[in-house]
């Protein structure tokens, strides 16, 4: 094919490309949104399938055992399926505070986001913490407010409390018509149009009752109790916002509003059909080096999530790759950046949760499973041979410190490689101290040490127990000077431990004995997440 050809093409399959994220505070309904999108898809056959016994049927995005049981995402989910011409990458995320760490990895894979909040609760804090990392980065967020079919706030309210509590600016693009056991459907501001609610519906509406604007007079027989609030209220929303400007929404500044309700698959058509529209397109990315665009012809890419055993059946392990330049091909020799050496992948799969699919070739936006024999490790790149690292994708300085004991001497074996590939997925980080070789494992959340101990146990046959340590902080420590580091780490040995990359880190029992730590060791560098080390390469 000419080169010309190749671009033409290349920029094709770039503009069909959405990849997003799906953010939430737990239990606000995210994974029910990403299962109706997913019925738009063709992903699954019934809505309901999460909660019902069709789960072992069906591919749905909480498919490991404990968050069956616990009813919650605590792994990055990766979805892929087509509509209306756009191919879809949805990345379905934990909600549980206890596992942001896998979240904000995530956002650093996404081109924009779909934010779902709870009318009944509102603004809730880890909504406000993930909206934090989204600002940090600009990234496009859309916001949908669920439940619409239960008594919650009034709108009003809720779009000041999220100007207020999340800092940025809002633009409804659908309004609803009552509430509870009132909510008669939402106006599309967007479209004018008007689509009515009939509750009760778990499988996609092969028909909606359309009513063209607020002056149709079908709007006064249909709704004789609603039609002239909705009509006040309409007035007042485009007096209040100013109109929607697709510029601003990319660039961060605006987010626009939807409501409906994911479980009963209302305003969902209208929430997927107007981001397909408005969404942005894969974007350039930084390395250390240099921004590279998309539509640049040689491959790049980087390494974002690893999960251990997505089938146990299968003792796997896969490594998530965002494409982020050029076309990514199956058994081409690509550069590992790390490890300075060319590796070749002949079976690189997309997702529609559980079931994956071999793929040839994967463009700009794409989100792929690469199999992984232990060579990838979250934030590496993948090039056509140009050396470079993306950045920001680093880990966060742990709050929980639990030392991880076996209680099985004929398992240990099978211990230390679950750890070790838990640990590289992510869950959680692994120290180990020289004195007694003993390992630390830390966490943001109490919940990851369960989520760990049951998968060593399932997945692994490894016995364990996880016993308390008295750390609150550990920063990763840097000096220029290799002898004053040497000279630290000695006087401090019961102090320090050393991660997976054998870099030292410094454990504090408490925030004031770090800062005097720091303030009598200047030429020590005391680091609180671990991207140093990719600026280091």
């Amino acid at each position: 094919m000419p080169v010309t050809d190749q671009t033409t093409a290349l920029a094709q399959e770039i503009h069909k490309r959405r990849t997003f994220a799906i953010i939430s505070h737990p239990d606000a309904g995210k994974t029910t949104l990403t299962e109706k999108l997913l019925l738009f898809g063709g992903g699954i056959r019934e809505a309901g399938a999460v909660k019902s016994n069709k789960i072992k049927k069906t591919a749905t995005s909480d498919f490991m055992e404990i968050e069956k049981q616990r009813g919650i995402s605590v792994a990055t989910a990766v979805m892929t399926f087509e509509y209306q011409g756009r191919l879809i990458n949805i990345l379905d995320t934990p909600g549980h505070k206890d596992f942001a760490e896998d979240t904000y990895r995530t956002l650093t894979a996404v081109d924009s986001v779909i934010l779902v909040v709870d009318c009944v609760k509102g603004v809730e804090e880890q909504t406000e913490k993930l909206m934090q990392v989204c600002r940090m980065r600009n990234t496009p967020v859309i916001i949908f407010v669920n439940k619409l079919d239960r008594e919650g706030k009034r709108p009003l309210e809720l779009m000041d409390e999220l100007v207020e509590k999340l800092n940025i600016e809002v633009r409804p693009l659908s309004w609803p018509i009552g509430m509870g056991m009132h909510f008669r459907g939402v106006y599309n501001l967007h479209e004018q149009n008007v689509y009515l609610f009939r509750p009760g519906k778990t499988v996609i509406e092969d028909e909606r009752l359309l009513v063209n604007g607020l002056s149709d007079p079908k709007l006064n027989a249909e709704l004789p109790s609603h039609a002239a609030a909705l009509r006040e209220e309409v007035e007042l929303v485009d007096g209040v916002y100013e109109p929607f400007d697709i510029e601003d929404y990319r660039a961060g500044r605006v987010a626009p509003v939807f409501f409906g309700s994911a479980l009963n698959n209302f305003g969902v058509r209208e929430l997927l059909e107007t981001f397909l529209e408005i969404a942005p397109t894969p974007a350039p990315r930084e390395t250390d080096t240099r921004l590279v665009a998309p539509h640049e012809e040689k491959f790049s890419g980087f390494i974002f999530k690893i999960h251990a055993n997505l089938d146990p059946r299968h003792r796997d392990r896969i490594a998530f790759l965002r494409v982020c330049s050029g076309t990514f091909r199956r058994d081409k020799a690509f550069l590992h950046v790390r490890h300075g050496k060319q590796m070749r992948f002949s079976t690189p799969y997309n997702f529609m949760a559980q079931r994956k699919t071999v793929v040839d070739e994967a463009y700009p936006g794409d989100v792929i499973g690469l199999y992984d024999r232990g060579d990838l490790k979250i934030g590496d790149t993948l090039t056509e041979g140009e050396t470079y690292t993306f950045q920001g994708i680093p880990s966060f300085s742990p709050e929980i410190f639990k030392e991880l004991v076996s209680t099985d001497p004929m398992r240990t074996k099978q211990l230390d490689k679950g750890i070790r590939e838990l640990t590289e997925e992510g869950v959680a980080q692994l120290f180990v101290q020289e004195v007694g070789r003993r390992k630390i494992v830390g966490t943001v959340g109490e919940l990851q040490f369960e989520v760990i101990r049951y998968r060593l146990e399932h997945e692994y046959g490894a016995s364990c127990r996880l016993e308390g340590l008295p750390y609150s902080r550990a920063c990763w420590i840097t000096a220029e000077t290799p002898a004053i580091l040497r000279e630290f780490t000695k006087f401090r040995e019961r102090q320090i431990g050393y991660d997976k990359d054998e870099n030292p880190v410094y454990f504090a029992e408490t925030e004031w004995m770090l800062r005097s730590t720091i303030d009598a060791h200047p030429q020590i560098t005391f680091h609180f997440t671990s991207e140093f080390t990719t600026q280091r390469r």
